[in-house]
């Protein structure tokens, strides 16, 4: 095998995986119109996604890391668990309410914040293009609360919750499959519960027809799936190759906000715009730190 092949196959993976999350919104849509509410879909994706993650810990030979975990790492993944669990909440009540474009600015956002945490807390420094990245996004965070005239809470929350999942599932100590199959387990009974409030509240809609019943269940293997793409990716490509790939989720899920007829104002357009300035210097800065790394470490190589 080439040196090569292995970059390829990286890029591909990560490809599928933030095209497969930044589609994951036409799932939410269609799930909305056949009647399932957020709530539902959320606790079938949840109940499906606990034996995909459990054939992935088998298919990737990581069972004995569930006979290993130590309590500390199981209460961090009980957090870890909220808070994705809130995060998939917010998530489909905003595409299920035709907030997607909205819901896009927070994971727009999420990288920058993941910046400027590392700053605060953990005293990591900031490249000058890091602090005009960061001063955009929120330029055009402030933007997007004028133009829908009140607090943008979707993306606050989308942003705050993906980034404490990120920070405390760094520092669990479980690898992404295991992690997955731990925190499905943990929200299985309150989903379970979930799901069965809905049913007897005569809102469920799991049962009520094969179309939408196969596409709740789908739900599971549409959260797997590009998981185990994104944690293939991530052995094999650097981070700044996936700092750029993280970006195409939230554009796909801003095109379809568009296209399924979200309103989208000069004030809301010029608020993202502001949020694209700052990621394409956020990128820039990275892409330029990167080539100054590999002309250092050409000498050592050579």
């Amino acid at each position: 095998m080439s040196d090569q092949a292995p970059d390829r196959a990286g890029l591909g993976a990560g490809l599928l995986a933030y095209s497969l999350w930044g589609l994951l919104p036409i799932v939410f849509l269609t799930a909305e119109r056949a009647g399932a509410g957020a709530l539902e879909v959320v606790a079938w994706r949840t109940i499906w996604s606990a034996p995909c993650a459990a054939a992935l810990v088998w298919a990737v030979g990581r069972g004995a890391g569930l006979r290993t975990l130590s309590g500390r790492a199981l209460a961090s993944l009980a957090l870890s668990a909220a808070l994705i669990a809130g995060n998939w909440l917010v998530y489909v009540y905003a595409v299920e309410s035709h907030q997607t474009v909205t819901a896009s600015l927070g994971y727009y956002v999420n990288p920058l914040m993941n910046m400027a945490a590392g700053a605060v807390l953990f005293r990591e420094r900031i490249a000058r293009s890091g602090y005009v990245a960061i001063a955009l996004a929120a330029l055009g965070v402030g933007l997007q609360g004028l133009a829908i005239g009140s607090l943008p809470w979707i993306p606050i929350m989308l942003a705050l919750t993906f980034w404490g999942y990120g920070l405390v599932r760094k520092q669990a100590a479980a690898d992404a499959q295991t992690g997955l199959l731990v925190e499905c387990l943990i929200l299985l009974v309150p989903a379970v519960a979930a799901a069965a409030w809905t049913a007897f509240n005569g809102q469920g809609r799991f049962g009520h027809g094969l179309g939408v019943t196969a596409l709740l269940v789908f739900c599971g293997p549409a959260t797997v799936i590009p998981l185990a793409a994104f944690a293939f990716a991530a052995r094999r490509l650097p981070l700044t190759v996936l700092g750029f790939l993280q970006f195409i989720a939230p554009t796909l899920q801003f095109t379809v906000g568009v296209a399924s007829g979200e309103p989208l104002t000069p004030l809301r357009l010029l608020s993202f715009a502001f949020i694209w300035s700052g990621v394409a210097v956020f990128a820039g800065g990275a892409w330029a730190r990167s080539r100054a790394t590999a002309r250092r470490l050409q000498p050592a190589r050579a």
